[in-house]
């Protein structure tokens, strides 16, 4: 049994819900592939995982699901070797895994937050918390609303609860997770912010050594999350900006909610409430009639806000999108486009290291027990073995690049 993922935060945590409902279920003989749709490179791998599997496994049953499989099931049938293929609701029911029929429902009709009863994963001193499913907007390059449907929150009480039994499952660092994160709560009665749920988490678990937040929309963030970067040491000093790209007629075509100014004011507020806050981003390479002047403010904006580190994706036309119906790059000026940008976040980030060099950061050991992340998000290799799940301060000696070195 075996749960192989594709994709983002929230889907690691659900491909935990799934091994912790496969174990339950005592299935010890099926593989799961959870796929994502972000990107058609993110859908070839899946299927060449698929294929290898099934030249290595040849009696296992593989199962797929994710967001590939719930927008196009039939794609994922004929591949060899697989038994079924799951929606996204469909997986987190521990009845599929206990040998109900597999199916693919019509997510967009879901209304309700899909939990699980599953304990927190014993393995990790992180817990990847998801309290947010699904997405209200229709940015013209993503499909991920129909394979996630409309946003739906889980309910302040069970995330409360949630994070206490983290907490006493000896969790030190909770991710809270959602498809639109910052999108928590405008279900809820009420409409409670996700500024204010964190603040209410961190109130309730006091042992917690440290709470972040995956993925935040420039455009949603509350006056209580920069609150908490001001006040809450406990709180990660870290922001992962979805911005896409830094032209306000590219950001007008993708139908996202904010302009280049406001990227470059919540900037400059984040860092007014933390000085030493990392934000980190998502940036697209390439959309659809991005002329060259349109890319170089994407480009210029990297070294603008001093992007400490960034996910580049080189655009891909996503069946039944706006966007895949308006004039296309050609693949090369896509390729080469993303590859300036990961060397201009390359180069940003290597910056943002060098200054980090002489200073002092609590790192959460990890599994290794030479390897850990800082509050910042950064990974840190350290001197000597330290106890797995303890904060440690540790003095930063240098970096490759990517990571620090640090003494314990």
């Amino acid at each position: 049994m075996s749960v192989i993922t594709f994709g983002c935060r929230l889907n690691a945590a659900e491909s935990a819900a799934i091994e912790a409902l496969l174990a339950r279920a005592g299935d010890t003989n099926t593989i799961v592939v959870n796929t994502c749709a972000v990107t058609a490179e993110a859908e070839r791998d899946a299927a060449a995982a698929i294929r290898k599997l099934a030249r290595e496994n040849a009696q296992a049953r593989i199962v797929v699901t994710g967001c590939a499989a719930q927008i196009a099931p039939e794609r994922w049938r004929d591949l060899p070797n697989v038994a079924a293929v799951v929606g996204n609701r469909e997986k987190l029911d521990a009845a599929t895994w206990a040998g109900a029929d597999a199916t693919v429902g019509d997510i967009m009709v879901s209304r309700d937050f899909v939990e699980t009863d599953t304990p927190p994963d014993s393995g990790r001193t992180r817990e990847f918390l998801e309290i947010q499913q699904g997405c209200d907007h229709r940015c013209t390059f993503c499909v991920i609303p129909y394979g996630r449907g409309n946003s739906r929150s889980l309910p302040l009480d069970r995330v409360i609860a949630r994070a206490q039994a983290a907490v006493n499952a000896g969790k030190r660092e909770i991710v809270l997770t959602g498809v639109d994160l910052t999108s928590w709560g405008q279900d809820l009665p009420g409409t409670p912010r996700l500024g204010a749920a964190a603040k209410v988490i961190l109130a309730a678990c006091p042992d917690l050594a440290r709470l972040r937040l995956s993925s935040v929309d420039p455009a949603e963030i509350d006056d209580d999350i920069f609150d908490l970067l001001a006040n809450e040491p406990r709180f990660a000093g870290q922001l992962h900006l979805s911005i896409q790209a830094g032209d306000d007629l590219i950001l007008k075509r993708m139908k996202r909610r904010h302009s280049r100014a406001d990227v470059i004011a919540v900037a400059k507020r984040a860092r007014a409430a933390r000085n030493d806050v990392a934000l980190t981003a998502d940036l697209i390479a390439g959309f659809p009639t991005e002329s060259g002047d349109a890319f170089a403010q994407t480009l210029a904006l990297v070294d603008e806000i001093g992007l400490a580190d960034a996910h580049v994706f080189p655009y891909s036309p996503r069946d039944n999108t706006p966007a895949a119906r308006m004039p296309q790059l050609d693949s090369e000026t896509i390729r080469r486009r993303a590859e300036a940008l990961r060397h201009a976040v390359a180069a940003s980030r290597a910056r943002d290291l060098d200054r980090r060099i002489g200073a002092t950061a609590d790192v959460l050991v990890e599994a290794s027990r030479r390897d850990g992340l800082d509050a910042r998000g950064t990974r840190v290799r350290l001197d000597r073995e330290m106890m797995r799940g303890t904060l440690v301060p540790a003095r930063i000696l240098g970096h490759d690049g990517r990571q620090l070195r640090a003494v314990a």
